[in-house]
């Protein structure tokens, strides 16, 4: 299986007996809301059907492996095709190559460990222990980065594959840069702290109610309804219905990583899970069965129980992401269907869906710093503006912490050696709106 992970790394599994504790009845309750609402017949066949389909869906990206996430110049994201799109659309992940200048990620990644280097005092990360997602924000490279034109109009482009409602005034394809970490892992040190994971929130999905009508279809019985870039509701979902630190306000269309350096496969890269549709829907679906005694039925979706007597939603804690594992999630066959993202050159892309499950390799085996820049396309909506001008307030509050990442550290950057603020903004007005300064 070309791409897939030699030996599947020692992540979590997760069982009923390591769940979230239901000592109040509150999770049992959230999955008897959602069947009086929707009847058991609908899970039960939207059950059976997002199963079926997982049978090929599964053989083909075990078969591809890494040739399943396409790759595109990024001149090209502008001129394909309606149905070159939809094969990314439906896919949900691909690399756009070039976005940046190879010699101009050289430099500003070579700028970004300079920033790091005369503040490593007051540069707080994590893991603890050997820190290398840096808990920065307000560095000259990830201002540049953000604000690059080239960047602005890939995330208007990507922003706009979603669609709202014809009489929606409120939202728009024009980007908001949403302010997140950046990353500069050294070769030679593992890292199990990102196993196959989904963003956005976690049991939120299914207990806020604009959360849990974009994916009505899912749970009414016709899964194969599900649109994935329907806006009208997910515009209105909270995410962070339950206080994490993990969990984004906004909404981000696609989730992204920027390289600022080569990597490749065995290099502390990305593994993505490439299809949307029907790994969401199986995810949302399977805190509603239980599975048949014998194990040699279990990949037989009909053995299954449909049974809300529990509270148990596999690898889902309020707090967290949304986690997946071999055994809890077995229809996924993740450890055939993690892949590896094709290797990244600096000034390359990564973009995902942000239902899309997603994981970080544990080894680095290789010679050099493998270092990436979290840039995502996010839309113009009320709720994100909401939350862009609290971002655009803690910018211009001396560089204080995003609101999103307030409990991880209370630095401001405005202090630190190299400290730009605004000047460091590209693209004049057009950089200027997108970092919330006209909010």
């Amino acid at each position: 299986m070309p791409g897939a992970l030699k030996t599947w790394p020692s992540w979590p599994e997760f069982t009923a007996s390591k769940g979230e504790e239901d000592l109040t009845g509150e999770l049992i309750q959230y999955k008897k809301n959602i069947i009086s609402i929707y009847g058991k017949e609908a899970i039960q066949k939207s059950w059976l059907e997002v199963c079926k389909e997982l049978e090929t869906i599964t053989d083909e990206i075990a078969d591809k492996g890494t040739s399943a996430i396409p790759e595109i110049q990024y001149d090209e994201m502008f001129s394909m095709g309606e149905v070159e799109k939809q094969n990314l659309k439906d896919t949900g992940c691909f690399v756009v190559r070039g976005i940046i200048e190879e010699e101009q990620a050289n430099t500003w990644f070579k700028d970004l460990k300079e920033y790091v280097a005369d503040n490593r005092a007051n540069v707080g990360g994590w893991p603890e222990a050997t820190p290398f997602v840096l808990r920065l924000y307000w560095s000259p490279t990830q201002l540049a980065i953000r604000s690059h034109s080239n960047h602005l109009r890939l995330q208007k482009e990507l922003n706009s594959w979603w669609h709202d409602s014809p009489n929606s005034t409120t939202t728009s394809s024009d980007p908001l840069s949403y302010a997140d970490a950046v990353r500069i892992r050294p070769p030679g040190i593992p890292f199990f702290g990102l196993g196959p994971h989904i963003d956005a929130g976690s049991l939120s999905r299914w207990v806020d109610p604009a959360y849990r009508k974009h994916y009505e279809h899912i749970f009414s019985g016709e899964p194969s309804k599900h649109d994935c870039y329907d806006m009208e509701t997910r515009k209105e979902a909270k995410q962070a219905h339950f206080e994490g630190e993990a969990h984004s306000t906004v909404l981000r269309a696609f989730q992204g990583w920027t390289a600022l350096t080569p990597a490749g496969k065995q290099e502390g890269s990305l593994l993505l899970y490439p299809n949307v549709k029907a790994s969401i829907a199986y995810v949302l679906l399977r805190p509603f069965f239980t599975p048949p005694s014998n194990e040699e039925d279990i990949m037989d979706a009909s053995k299954w129980t449909l049974d809300i007597t529990n509270g148990w939603f596999p690898g889902t804690w309020k707090r967290r992401s949304q986690n997946a594992s071999p055994s809890s999630h077995p229809h996924l066959r993740l450890k055939e269907c993690m892949v590896n993202i094709p290797a990244m050159k600096a000034g390359d892309s990564i973009w995902w869906h942000c239902d899309m499950l997603h994981a970080v390799e544990v080894d680095h085996f290789g010679k050099l710093d493998a270092s990436v820049a979290y840039v995502a396309a996010t839309p113009t909506t009320e709720e994100n503006k909401r939350y862009m001008k609290r971002q655009a307030a803690a910018f211009l509050d001396g560089g204080s912490v995003p609101p999103d990442f307030g409990l991880s550290a209370t630095n401001t950057e405005s202090a630190f050696k190299g400290w730009v603020g605004e000047k460091g903004i590209l693209s004049g007005e057009e950089g200027r709106r997108a970092a919330g300064l006209y909010l």
